[in-house]
């Protein structure tokens, strides 16, 4: 089962979203909150699969609640009337960002992403749980946000090959060959995507360590894909180190 908690002041607002969740078979709603301490145990005491998320509640905001956890939720779902909390969302990771009315179909897109996380890469989920466990909440999140002009797009963390800087602009190489424009420099992301998961191996390219392969002459990283991303002369010996490789 899919275990969800609600957090929203709004009391239709939760029961319409209590009502839609409720219609998927998989789903168990494990509670709901409308304050921010309440809402703080709630997520510290069990153990979710979702956080449906309301942006601003009466005493606080979903930020507010977010920075006083411990571990932050892997898969948060936020709602809000607001569009323009959107990039803030990003820096949480947000598994979906929807906004009031609730659009069944939406919401159910929103769960079905996490349905198809689970099930595609499960070893991820579960690497991934452990090194925030270990590491701390804030230092990756499992999904972020990708804002262009009137679009967010949300891609898993996993599928993140490396990224290019490109002046105020960010290209994202992603697993499958494809490739994603963010309208936000790269120095953004280094933020998002910390070490030791990701390298800054030059001032223009962020590297998923996942991806790679080898080392070639100590100027190049080679990435499983036989793509090369160049080492800096000045950043060589750190990421020579970080990667067990130094003399």
């Amino acid at each position: 089962m899919i275990k969800i908690a609600i957090i929203e002041d709004e009391p239709a607002v939760r029961k319409e979203i209590s009502y839609l969740v409720q219609q998927e078979e998989d789903v168990e709603l494990i509670g709901w909150s409308d304050n921010v301490s309440s809402a703080i145990q709630l997520i510290e005491q069990n153990k979710l699969d979702i956080v449906l998320m309301d942006i601003q509640l009466r005493d606080g905001t979903a930020f507010d609640i977010l920075n006083k956890l411990q571990h932050i939720p892997q898969n948060i779902i936020f709602v809000t009337a607001y569009n323009h909390f959107a990039i803030k969302a990003i820096k949480y990771g947000a598994l979906d960002y929807l906004l009031k009315p609730i659009d069944q179909i939406e919401l159910k897109e929103a769960i079905d992403r996490y349905r198809r996380r689970r099930e595609n890469n499960p070893q991820w989920m579960q690497q991934l749980s452990l090194a925030k466990h270990s590491m701390g909440s804030n230092d990756i999140p499992e999904s972020i946000a990708l804002h262009s002009v009137n679009n967010i797009r949300i891609i898993a963390v996993s599928d993140i090959m490396y990224c290019k800087g490109d002046g105020p602009y960010t290209n994202f190489f992603l697993q499958n060959g494809t490739k994603e424009l963010a309208s936000k420099p790269l120095k953004y992301f280094e933020e998002l995507l910390p070490m030791p998961y990701f390298l800054r191996t030059h001032q223009s390219y962020l590297v998923h360590r996942r991806y790679i392969s080898g080392v070639q002459h100590a100027e190049f990283l080679v990435l499983q894909n036989k793509e090369e991303i160049p080492i800096s002369l000045r950043r060589k010996n750190f990421i020579l180190e970080q990667l067990s490789l130094s003399k």
